[in-house]
């Protein structure tokens, strides 16, 4: 017991100083963990605020949380007298080897975060991405799924997505139909025009407004070509442009005005033989 009194009174001035240097790294730990998580959760809140998707409010929650924590941690070690430096460059080198593994995921989820907030398209509407086309069905981190139109469920990495042009058809509230039709050179032009002209205005989902357009546009090898630019509302587009095909068929047969094809004209000629 007197050993154990005599040691303690030879040290006691390195014991009070790692006592103390315990409690203040307990006292790092704590209060560092409490602003971290006040941190992430206004971190998160400022993220509802502008309407984020909620899995993207607590991924980066999370991240930002374990962020701290590690630099929290960090600091109450070194309090101890524990050496980080080798610590960081563990955890460094953890980082970097985790990111070349998974940088292709990590390029689809820098994507995603990027679709999210700056939303070129929704849910529910009709796009061409990745090289894929169908409506929107979910919006994820990773990938997004769209619906073709013969109903199949297309699953397309976010960063395929980004990385190429995107065209959503549904932005806009309507949309203009380009059909180009073809009438023989034998044809009466202007009653030609004429009949595409009523066909378009005598459509009941045609638009007055903008006005249609019907025009002579090319003077090609078998046929005189008109264009034909209606426009509907978007969600009236693909039933009026089969509508207004079957119409002009029908009217153009009606008032006898061909519709040419290309055909191949082969010309024999006989020529006598001289007995040889």
């Amino acid at each position: 017991m007197e050993a154990i009194q005599g040691w303690y009174g030879d040290n006691s001035d390195v014991i009070l100083q790692y006592a103390i240097a315990f409690l203040l790294a307990v006292a790092i730990y704590w209060f560092g963990s409490k602003i971290a998580k006040v941190v992430s959760k206004i971190v998160g809140g400022m993220m509802t605020k502008r309407k984020l998707d909620p899995i993207v409010v607590g991924f980066v929650e999370n991240m930002t949380f374990g962020l701290l924590m590690a630099f929290v941690i960090v600091a109450a070690l070194s309090q101890v007298g524990i050496q980080t430096a080798s610590f960081i460059a563990i955890i460094g080198a953890a980082g970097l080897a985790v990111g070349l593994a998974l940088q292709g995921s990590l390029s689809n989820f820098a994507a995603g975060v990027l679709i999210v907030i700056f939303k070129p398209f929704k849910i529910g509407d009709f796009v061409e991405a990745g090289g894929q086309a169908g409506v929107v069905e979910q919006i994820m981190l990773f990938s997004t799924i769209i619906r073709s139109g013969d109903n199949k469920e297309i699953i397309i990495p976010n960063g395929s997505i980004i990385g190429s042009a995107i065209t959503n058809y549904s932005t806009k509230p309507t949309r203009r139909i380009d059909l180009v039709i073809g009438v023989s050179y034998d044809a009466d032009i202007l009653h030609a025009k004429k009949v595409l002209t009523e066909v378009i205005e005598n459509h009941d989902l045609v638009l007055k407004d903008p006005a249609p357009l019907v025009a002579v546009f090319e003077l090609a090898d078998n046929s005189v070509n008109f264009v034909v630019r209606p426009w509907v509302d978007s969600a009236n587009y693909w039933p009026v442009y089969f509508q207004l095909m079957e119409t002009i068929k029908i009217r153009l047969d009606e008032e006898k005005i061909g519709i040419p094809y290309p055909q191949l004209d082969v010309h024999i000629q006989k020529t006598e033989s001289n007995g040889e």
